[in-house]
């Protein structure tokens, strides 16, 4: 039996990132169970006043939960969506994770959120985010891809702040050594982890990612930010194939 799949999407956008690929999973496994949530905060997810990390994947284990899943799901995440889903498998039932385009060491985008801190927190606040938007690769999507990339979605600065909360104020070293130990209980208890990222990765993040994680697996789709809208039929196909192997 198929594992159930759960849909985390990206900081600022909504479930309603997850439609061209729901489409094509429907075709590849029309019987397999897909829930796309909201993280908090966004979409119909109410605002909180935190959105640490492990909360906000308590939060999310009580929506799945309630979704009444049968086996433990797969869990997909985008952006901090994969730090997300990295958190929640080191924590609760998970058949497998896959994680779109995040690395999970702060490295230079770490530096990058911490330099604008000042304009975070100033009424410009939205012009950083356009900035992280510039570098996303909108403008090569096309139809559906490109209108649900621009329209689905609603920064906050609240959320911005929240989400990079840990970035803001945490040690790159204690974000590393939390990172490693989920990775670590991940490869204990035998969860499948999938990384797809837009171009070839730095190899010695490969070698910190796999030296605590033997089993996962890097695939590179060449292009943006957003391979769940760039490539939807060819993330459908990994998760086809993740279940059936």
């Amino acid at each position: 039996m198929s594992s159930p799949i759960v849909l985390l999407h990206g900081l600022t956008f909504d479930r309603r990132h997850w439609d061209p690929l729901r489409r094509e999973l429907a075709v590849l496994q029309p019987d397999r169970k897909v829930l796309a949530l909201d993280l908090p905060g966004h979409g119909d997810a109410p605002p909180r006043a935190s959105y640490d990390l492990r909360e906000v994947a308590e939060l999310l284990h009580s929506q799945i939960t309630s979704a009444g899943l049968t086996r433990p799901p797969t869990v997909v995440g985008h952006s901090v969506g994969g730090v997300i889903a990295t958190i929640y498998a080191a924590r609760y039932p998970t058949s497998a994770v896959v994680n779109l385009d995040q690395f999970l060491l702060p490295g230079p985008f770490g530096d990058v959120v911490r330099a604008a801190e000042p304009e975070l927190r100033g009424p410009e606040w939205r012009a950083v985010w356009e900035r992280m938007v510039a570098g996303m690769g909108i403008e090569s999507l096309r139809g559906e891809a490109r209108h649900l990339a621009e329209t689905a979605t609603a920064p906050r600065r609240d959320l911005l702040l929240g989400y990079w909360n840990e970035l803001l104020h945490g040690d790159d070293g204690q974000i590393a050594v939390d990172r490693e130990a989920d990775l670590r209980t991940i490869a204990d208890r035998g969860v499948g982890y999938r990384w797809v990222t837009g171009a070839q990765p730095p190899a010695p993040y490969v070698e910190w990612l796999t030296a605590a994680l033997p089993t996962a697996v890097v695939t590179v789709l060449p292009g943006g930010h957003l391979p769940h809208l760039e490539h939807p039929a060819q993330v459908a196909r990994l998760l086809y194939q993740d279940d059936r192997s």
